[in-house]
């Protein structure tokens, strides 16, 4: 893989929705350089393309799925009994951001 860039950390910033200060920037690409640095070690052991990838940190791990059933939901108008305030189908909640 090419070495990560200003342009390509500027660029995922945009796509994440997030602006960077060029300290910001410069702190991510020491990040990926620090990381790219440890894959490189670990891409060095003896073998290691032999070993099958973990799936679970734990190696008894069982997780059982149960069938996906499709179930009659409860009606509307009986979950909004429970709310104090509302509007339509919609619950009134008290405004918590901004002023």
């Amino acid at each position: 893989m090419s070495k990560f860039t200003k342009e390509m950390v500027d660029d995922y910033a945009r796509k994440l929705l997030i602006e960077l200060t060029p300290e910001e920037n410069e702190m991510v690409l020491d990040e990926f350089d620090y990381i790219d640095a440890n894959i490189n070690l670990i891409n060095e052991i003896k073998g290691i393309e032999s070993v099958t990838p973990m799936t679970h940190a734990l190696d008894d791990f069982e997780c059982e799925l149960r069938e996906d059933v499709a179930e009659e939901s409860i009606p509307i108008e009986e979950l909004l009994r429970n709310a104090d305030e509302t509007d339509g189908r919609e619950i009134e909640v008290v405004k918590v951001v901004g002023e």
